[in-house]
């Protein structure tokens, strides 16, 4: 590892918000974890164009272990990068009762990574459009990223990244695929369907193991959702349970999965609208042979 990599993993993750300084067990490992880290996040930034020179990011910081180790290793990248670009670390607070304001902007200033601290009572919203007992995270999420995406736009940030990694990319597709009958994921980068922000997905390689044992090494301030965090039938944990529960009994298997969505054939789905199956004859389209002529649908009676 390299001097400015091993300068800042000494540094004081949290110390302003009161947490121990990660002191490391096993040197090795913990070089192996930072390295292993920091070279997936820089091949997905580079695989799909994520930044580039002259970008302002607006960095996504919930709180929680995957949006810390996002920034942490985002900072690291950017001390090294070949090309300048800013960092702002943005935090929705959702105005959820007992929510400790001060640890996030406690945390920043000690890091001394420029914040914003947008304030939006979308708790209040969603507690009171959705049903008790009823899953919160659609309109939570859409409300969230609404403020969000306004806020990049008006502010002028040309990318928003969002601390989503390879094992939440892999169950947004059994999401989908089981309950919305869509082969559709979370792709790595793409543009929001405002058209006003482009969304980028730094952690898109990294699995979430490796994740929670770098935030545990860096004794991030971790600020647990007390709004749906507790809701067991969420779709997502059952396909987070089945995907755990395979990759125990066959390991590597979330990350052949996530393969998979890197290597599409197209000719050998389903979908007419994304392969000419009509053409594959040197024939045109169908001419809808084996639908009724117009007017002549079954059970109806033609008008004279």
């Amino acid at each position: 590892m390299n001097e400015v990599a091993l300068e800042f993993l000494n540094r004081p993750a949290a110390a302003a918000a009161g947490s121990r300084p990660a002191v490391p067990k096993d040197r090795g490992e913990v070089n192996k974890l930072v390295k292993r880290l920091r070279r997936q996040v820089g091949q997905a930034i580079q695989d799909y164009a994520m930044i580039r020179d002259g970008d302002k990011v607006m960095v996504c910081l919930s709180g929680g272990k995957d949006s810390y180790t996002m920034l942490d290793i985002l900072l690291l990248l950017k001390e090294a990068a070949p090309v300048n670009f800013e960092l702002v670390a943005v935090n929705l607070d959702q105005k959820q009762p007992d929510f400790p304001e001060h640890v996030l902007p406690d945390y920043l200033k000690s890091r001394g990574v420029p914040y914003h601290i947008l304030e939006q009572d979308t708790y209040s919203v969603v507690k009171r459009v959705v049903p008790e007992g009823k899953t919160m995270c659609s309109l939570c999420s859409r409300l969230r990223r609404g403020a969000l995406y306004t806020y990049a736009a008006e502010q002028g940030f040309t990318k928003i990244a969002l601390g989503h990694h390879r094992d939440d990319i892999v169950a947004t597709f059994f999401l989908n695929m089981f309950f919305g009958s869509k082969l559709k994921a979370m792709p790595p980068k793409l543009r929001s369907d405002d058209g006003r922000n482009v969304v980028i997905r730094p952690l898109a390689y990294c699995k979430e193991s490796d994740i929670a044992a770098y935030a545990e090494m860096r004794q991030f301030p971790i600020i647990p959702c007390n709004l749906c965090g507790s809701q067991e039938q969420l779709q997502r944990k059952q396909v987070r349970r089945m995907l755990d529960e395979w990759e125990k009994h066959n390991p590597g298997r979330v990350e052949n999965i996530f393969g998979a969505l890197q290597n599409v054939a197209p000719s050998q789905l389903a979908d007419p609208a994304l392969f000419d199956f009509a053409g594959l004859d040197g024939g045109g389209a169908s001419g809808g042979w084996l639908m009724p002529p117009r007017g002549e649908e079954p059970g109806t009676e033609q008008e004279h």
